[in-house]
């Protein structure tokens, strides 16, 4: 456990000193997930990550184009939370949307999930099960002014 607190304490940290210029950048080596592990953890991500962005209907979330399916199950429950989501494509001039980046890592035998916009980071670890997955963790929340 005491390994696990500090993977996330590093993971946090070490996310706070990325940059990218107007842009947000996923991970380039995801965790291979089975369908149920990866639906079940974006199911429990993106419930945490709506709570603290805009709301339904006026909100777009722009993804990168990634058929992992992890990518493909976030995505849909994004939309199942009533979000326009957008992947990789353009939008009108009046459409600001929140990009959305996502990083899977594998630690011991858990999987590390994190969640970034330009304003909020969200971080939770879980073990995966054969029914799909189990938090591991709190809710880690990193806000930016």
């Amino acid at each position: 456990m005491r390994k696990l607190q500090l993977a996330l304490i590093a993971a946090t940290l070490l996310s706070s000193c990325q940059t990218a210029e107007n842009a947000l950048t996923a991970g380039t080596a995801p965790v291979a997930l089975s369908r149920p592990t990866a639906s079940a953890i974006a199911d429990d991500m993106a419930s945490q990550l709506v709570e603290r962005i805009g709301p339904a209907g006026t909100t777009t979330i722009r993804m990168e184009n990634d058929s992992s399916d992890f990518a493909t199950a976030l995505e849909a429950a994004l939309r199942g939370w009533g979000y326009m989501v957008i992947i990789d494509g353009k939008t009108g001039k009046d459409v600001q949307p929140v990009e959305l980046a996502y990083a899977i890592d594998g630690i011991d035998d858990q999987v590390l999930a994190r969640l970034t916009t330009p304003s909020i980071a969200l971080g939770r670890a879980y073990t995966p099960t054969a029914a799909g997955a189990t938090p591991a963790s709190p809710l880690s929340i990193m806000q930016r002014n």
